[in-house]
């Protein structure tokens, strides 16, 4: 919380009652369960849901209860947790990279002519192809907060068998550059989106601006080794941005 204490001082008297990794954990958990209502919901308007189709609408809410037993297995015996969690997090991840793909094939004509087997206007008006990839974000997310960071900022993992795992930036620089990847991935797909209807309103680039804006500040925080409180209130105020 110290950078969040840093932007509003008066918040280092709070004392929350999960640390930060456990907090992601249980962002990633109720994720996994409504990213597989979202794509029921979203499937089920063409009024028949493919075998295929089933596999992240079943696996979001199994993976999200699977990570809230994990969380209570975790009281007594985190490695098994933290194992079992993993499992799930890469399994989020090859589902995610599964959905883009079977999007993607559904937006190219493999044995058109040449020059129109990939255009924009297919891409336009394909399945979107980058929101699958919003599980893979999650995994990515969950196996950063579920090993644990010794010391902490180091960007050193500490593993099962007393195992250490250098990464080159720090759990925190690291959670900035995914909220950028998932920012980018959001801007992007909701920009092939309106341009369904080419933009005609023009309030429709003000959540695109905003997320351009989002994105390049999540992005150069992540590479800011040590960021000042005017970059973390900018940040936040993106952030803020975003949500409103």
């Amino acid at each position: 919380m110290y950078h969040l204490a840093t932007v509003f001082p008066p918040i280092r008297r709070v004392r929350l009652p999960l640390t930060r990794d456990q907090l992601m954990l249980l962002m990633a958990a109720t994720n996994e369960i409504f990213l597989g209502i979202d794509i029921y919901l979203a499937h089920s308007i063409s009024g028949t849901i493919v075998p295929r189709e089933w596999i992240p609408i079943i696996f979001g809410p199994v993976a999200g209860v699977i990570l809230l037993i994990a969380g209570l297995i975790a009281l007594r015996q985190r490695s098994l947790a933290t194992v079992l969690a993993s499992v799930v997090f890469v399994a989020s991840i090859v589902v995610g990279l599964l959905g883009a793909y079977y999007h993607l094939i559904r937006a190219i004509l493999p044995y058109g002519p040449e020059g129109q087997r990939v255009t924009v206007n297919l891409l336009v008006w394909a399945p979107p192809i980058l929101g699958p990839l919003t599980f893979s974000l999650v995994g990515l997310l969950g196996i950063s907060a579920v090993w644990i960071e010794d010391p902490p900022d180091s960007g050193i993992l500490r593993l099962l068998g007393g195992w250490r795992l250098a990464l080159p930036y720090s759990k925190t620089r690291a959670y900035f550059f995914m909220v950028g990847m998932g920012t980018l991935a959001t801007v992007l797909s909701s920009v092939l989106d309106h341009a369904r209807v080419r933009f005609e309103n023009p309030w429709l680039w003000v959540p695109t601006i905003a997320g351009v804006f989002g994105t390049v500040v999540a992005v150069a925080l992540g590479a800011i080794d040590k960021p000042t409180r005017a970059d973390l209130i900018t940040y936040t105020g993106a952030m803020l941005l975003l949500i409103a």
